[in-house]
């Protein structure tokens, strides 16, 4: 993998980039920048092993689906986070030429990442860099969601067998929508926060 060529990517489509040999280091630095704001987390897995909503919400008012308060359902949880100043979530493929792609079974993780937020951060670990976008789109439909609907417990093809993407009729099924962010936004700030382990999926 190719860092500089990356953030180059990146930075040419808009995006801030910072880079980080391990997720303590990443969690540090977040940790650093955000201060007194509401934050909503995106139902993830990478965010889920860093601890970042426990390390947050010291000093800021998180609202993470995966951590719902007693008597709130993760829909409701889910929605909050969608009007939130600061949104974090991760993304299921990364290519090097600066796209970045999302499966999502619900919607509130690809709903979150696309308007409405002061700044919207993206960390990944460097096992969601791929070559090209359709690299990106491949591992997104046979790594990533495959490897959720198994973690998620779901009666999917792909969560019995764990290979590939079947294009199942599941009621179970994650992967009901799929974002490319071609590059940022407008109207909000963006950064790609690469973290040098494997972290998520």
């Amino acid at each position: 993998m190719e860092i500089s060529k990356l953030r180059e990517s990146l930075l040419g489509k808009g995006y801030a980039f910072s880079c980080f040999d391990n997720s303590e280091q990443a969690v540090a630095y977040l940790f650093g920048l955000i201060h007194n704001k509401t934050v909503g987390l995106g139902d993830s897995a990478t965010l889920l092993s860093m601890g970042v909503f426990q390390k947050l919400s010291g000093h800021n008012k998180v609202f993470d689906p995966q951590h719902c308060p007693a008597g709130e359902s993760f829909m409701e949880v889910a929605k909050k986070s969608l009007s939130t100043e600061i949104y974090l979530t991760s993304v299921n493929a990364l290519a090097q030429t600066g796209e970045l792609i999302n499966i999502d079974g619900t919607g509130n993780r690809v709903a979150g990442s696309l308007f409405g937020h002061e700044k919207v951060y993206f960390v990944a670990g460097v096992n969601k860099v791929v070559a090209t976008l359709e690299d990106a789109i491949w591992r997104a439909r046979n790594i990533a969601a495959p490897k959720n609907a198994m973690r998620l417990k779901l009666n999917t093809p792909c969560a019995v067998r764990g290979d590939r993407c079947y294009e199942c009729s599941s009621p179970d099924r994650i992967c009901n929508g799929m974002l490319i962010h071609l590059r940022k936004m407008d109207d909000m700030d963006m950064e790609v926060v690469l973290i040098n382990e494997q972290l998520g999926y």
